[in-house]
């Protein structure tokens, strides 16, 4: 076990916000994880697990034990009638497994394609594009329980899946490390690409023939040409949840603002275009010192250089307020403020 103090945590985030954690250190394997954890709680250490830091902003530095999943294997586990399984460390990069299965012809994760982060995340919230969620093609997964160190697995049902919601992020909230996922595909593939630019892009490329290939290429394409490349500034992809109103409130909003982006889900439920609703503020292109909102994507907050988490986050107040004002809708942030 080895365990680096006062480390860097600028790497590690893709805001690239220059925090220090008391003590560093990732783990290859569960037997180093269990021997990281027991030193945690031998020492009384508040424990952070990270994989590719995309869905973080770091406010402060972290007093406490910030550990890095390098679980890495994908392996085929078995078919049946109707699907294939396949088994992925929590570690994996997630668009490398995407990568994995539509080389593979396992289709269901194309829509998926160039997510930024790693595999253990995707459960925690349900990761969602273009008209598909992890939970159309999950099965099972395994985490670590940190006070027994136990294993339990827990099945569709057991996660609690909503709209960038599971519950890891509630009602066992910081009790359980995923250590891998089991994700099933259906043998009868069936296409999705109705959903955003999809067709347009596909049209684009000139596409013969419709494959989870050329869907994940479109997806790719659309992606890179709005969201920022983490690599070169700083940020967290979207960083509010599109919100979710019932019809009452959609038919009040859309008397007053004719062209409000709104798309019909169940339950007399409707989901707004939270980049609209921002973009409609004003803050679209904005950009205060080294923290800004994208120029292209309203709903991506950025760090051009060297902001702070605390501005980061103080100008992810002033539009949610800002937002509330206009329209009496809160936003709800996505990335975890820590």
């Amino acid at each position: 076990m080895h365990l680096n103090q006062n480390y860097s945590l600028k790497k590690l985030n893709s805001f690239g916000i220059d925090v220090y954690s008391s003590f560093y250190s990732s783990f290859k394997n569960l037997i180093e994880l269990t021997e990281l954890i027991e030193y945690s709680k031998n020492n009384n250490l508040k424990t952070l697990i990270i994989g590719g830091g995309t869905n973080i902003l770091f406010t402060k530095d972290f007093k406490g034990l910030v550990l890095k999943n390098e679980l890495m294997e994908i392996d085929f586990i078995k078919e049946d009638e109707y699907f294939f399984y396949i088994k992925s460390s929590a570690g994996v990069v997630w668009h490398d497994l995407v990568l994995y299965c539509i080389n593979n012809n396992y289709a269901g994760l194309e829509n998926l394609s160039l997510i930024p982060g790693c595999v253990g995340a995707a459960p925690m919230q349900n990761i969602g594009a273009y008209g598909v969620e992890l939970k159309d093609v999950f099965f099972e997964l395994e985490a670590l329980h940190i006070e027994t160190q136990s294993i339990q697995k827990f099945a569709l049902k057991d996660c609690e899946f909503g709209y960038r919601e599971s519950v890891f992020k509630h009602k066992l909230k910081d009790q359980f490390i995923i250590l891998n996922i089991t994700l099933r595909f259906k043998k009868n593939i069936s296409l999705n690409t109705s959903y955003g630019a999809i067709e347009q892009e596909l049209l684009n490329m000139n596409c013969k023939d419709i494959s989870i290939k050329n869907i994940s290429q479109a997806v790719i394409n659309i992606r890179t040409s709005k969201l920022p490349n983490p690599s070169v500034i700083g940020n967290a992809g979207s960083f509010f949840k599109n919100p979710i109103v019932d019809e009452l409130i959609i038919s009040n909003l859309k008397n007053n603002f004719t062209t409000i982006p709104i798309y019909p889900i169940l339950n007399n439920k409707y989901k707004i275009a939270a980049g609209w609703l921002i973009e409609q503020c004003g803050w679209k292109g904005f950009r205060k010192n080294d923290a800004g909102c994208h120029n292209k994507q309203a709903l991506v907050l950025v760090n051009y250089g060297n902001a702070s988490g605390k501005e980061i986050f103080d100008l992810s107040t002033e539009i949610t307020e800002s937002v509330f004002t206009k329209f009496g809708i809160e936003l709800e942030r996505e990335v975890n403020i820590i």
